[in-house]
């Protein structure tokens, strides 16, 4: 069974720096888009950032533009996602997925996702 295993979450202090991390186990997903997003308690998921399967597109929404950097490595199947300068109110569950496809908006859509990750905790303190 394809699983997409993120790791690097954890608990860090305003303003600081936390690297995630997204493997998927069973097959390689080189060829494939990839997205994070993420869910606060009570709020719905939202999109934070995409890359296309080869890094030559990536998209990222507004509120952690400057802030958030996701790349990847295909040679080692991994995508990650570099956070800087986090804010208490992104405390949340931050989930990996994965798209055959790039789509119209810029990876940004969680439906055309259809393989997800179990999340990781990632607890920003003030």
């Amino acid at each position: 069974q394809v699983q997409l295993v993120e790791s690097g979450g954890g608990l860090v202090q305003a303003g600081g720096s936390l690297r995630l991390s997204c493997a998927p186990s069973g097959r390689t997903f080189s060829n494939y888009a990839m997205a994070w997003f993420r869910q606060a308690p009570g709020k719905e998921r939202e999109f934070v950032a995409a890359i296309s399967w080869n890094g030559g597109n990536t998209n990222y929404a507004d509120s952690v533009k400057g802030r958030f950097t996701i790349s990847r490595d295909n040679s080692k199947n991994t995508v990650y996602l570099q956070m800087n300068s986090l804010k208490p109110e992104e405390t949340a569950v931050y989930f990996c997925a994965a798209s055959g496809r790039w789509g119209s908006a810029g990876g940004a859509v969680g439906q055309d996702y259809g393989c997800w990750g179990q999340g990781a905790q990632v607890t920003v303190s003030s």
